[in-house]
């Protein structure tokens, strides 16, 4: 991947990314808030020898230094230990006295730091403090000679223990911060492997990726178009009209020096919202002054004639098999005067009619009577119908659901129609969310965006 594939995916999952972020730093305050707070102490010995030439001096210095790290390893023994617990009376296992307390050499210094954590401040200090007295105490009775009274080293407390009611744990600050960088790092990565395995088409960056087909549209979801499936029943202003509006206008400008006429509206799997665009265009096409006919060619789950509130009694499979002639079966929506005709009774053998010599009749017909004829379809990847069709027809609109349909269920749709010679005049993207949305087809131009738009759609 490229700085930019990571800019898009930062662009895409931004939120996500910052609600990780969120959760780790409240995990971190959670956890910071149930910690004990600990008090620190610290107390610092200085190791001398009683030489006094130069040349002495300088070797006692050298001894001393090497004394020191011995002298901080024994701040852990059990005999010092025991020592702090008589001094102090505290009610306290050596092991775990011994847990709190820290010793450091100063890095070229024969000084020697020592440190005590507690819960409570003045037990810290005065464990510090006792730890200093009995270290200096056992250092001269370790290094006293047999036989004499004096050692030729000793450490000398320069500094008592100190006193803070400040804690030197937890952090908050600190926790908290670490934990909104971990939550960034793990959102991100958390971003990084959903892309990779999320295939989904989500955005026209998506699409562009499948194919190099034109975007003619974005229909944005609306949940109230359940209610209101039709443009017929929905302001003309409304964001939803503005986009079957942008959509019919692309497409009558897709090769306009080939006469298109006859469009197949399909997509790859069902529920993308093939039927209800379909419907909406030519309603669309219809309020722009075309002669427009819309033929339900899904033959095996029509629905646009229920959309329309139309008769499906009488339709495509009545033509085809002879029962009556085309403009019989013709059917004119009263709210917008589209030509209809309804699927009809559903056959045992829908790929076989829609590929008979009456059907590219049909189409024949209705090229010579209309502007733009729009033939409903059955999606392409559990059947062939589509790809049938579109081998007669000029063109073929893909609609792709957003968030649904993978690029490689695109890829695979595609493809179908690429085996039958059949042409793709471009793509329609489907139930896009309405805020945030960006597609470049000017939605909002004049109009407050919001979440009316094309429903979902299961035919």
């Amino acid at each position: 991947m490229e700085l930019r594939d990571y800019l898009k995916i930062l662009r895409r999952r931004w939120l996500s990314i910052l609600v990780i972020a969120a959760i780790c730093g409240g995990l971190a305050a959670l956890v910071t808030a149930l910690q004990t707070p600990q008090y620190a102490s610290s107390a610092r010995l200085f190791v001398s020898t009683s030489q006094t030439d130069d040349a002495q001096l300088f070797q006692g210095g050298q001894f001393s230094a090497q004394r020191v790290k011995s002298y901080a390893d024994l701040i852990t023994s059990r005999e010092l230990a025991d020592r702090v617990i008589a001094d102090t009376g505290l009610e306290i296992e050596p092991g775990d006295l011994s847990a709190k307390v820290s010793a450091q050499a100063v890095l070229e210094t024969v000084n020697l730091e020592i440190t005590a954590t507690d819960p409570d401040a003045h037990r810290a200090q005065r464990i510090a403090q006792s730890y200093a007295e009995q270290l200096r105490d056992l250092v001269r009775e370790l290094e006293t000679p047999s036989g004499q009274a004096e050692a030729p080293i000793k450490a000398t407390i320069v500094d008592a223990a100190s006193f803070s009611e400040d804690p030197v744990s937890p952090q908050p600050v600190r926790n908290i911060g670490l934990g909104v960088v971990a939550g960034l790092v793990l959102g991100f990565g958390a971003a990084v492997v959903r892309e990779l395995v999320d295939t989904r088409i989500t955005s026209s960056e998506d699409v562009t990726a499948v194919t190099d087909l034109p975007m003619l549209g974005a229909i944005i979801n609306d949940p109230t178009a359940v209610k209101t499936p039709l443009l017929t029943q929905i302001p003309a202003h409304s964001p939803r009209a503005e986009s079957f509006r942008v959509l019919r206008t692309n497409l009558q400008f897709v090769d306009v020096d080939r006469n298109h006429k006859v469009f197949v509206v399909t997509s790859a799997l069902p529920g993308e919202g093939k039927t209800s665009t379909a419907v909406n265009l030519a309603l669309s096409l219809v309020q722009g002054g075309c002669r427009t006919m819309l033929i339900e060619c899904d033959l095996r789950r029509p629905k646009a004639a229920g959309r329309l509130g139309l008769d499906s009694a009488i339709g495509v499979t009545s033509i085809l098999v002879g029962r009556v002639k085309a403009e019989e079966a013709v059917q004119i929506h009263d709210d917008s005067g589209l030509s209809f005709i309804a699927a009809g009774p559903v056959p045992p053998n829908p790929a076989e009619l829609l590929q008979s010599h009456a059907m590219a009749e049909l189409l024949r017909i209705a090229r010579d009577e209309y502007d733009v004829v729009l033939l409903d379809a059955p999606p392409l990847l559990p059947v062939t119908d589509a790809a049938v069709l579109s081998a007669r027809a000029d063109g073929a609109l893909l609609v792709v659901s957003h968030g649904t349909v993978t690029r490689e269920q695109v890829r695979h749709s595609l493809e179908r129609l690429e085996q039958v010679d059949a042409g793709v005049v471009g793509i329609v993207l489907n139930k896009v969310p309405g805020k945030g949305s960006a597609y470049g087809y000017g939605y909002g131009y004049g109009y407050a965006p919001n979440k009316n738009a094309e429903a979902a759609d299961h035919g």
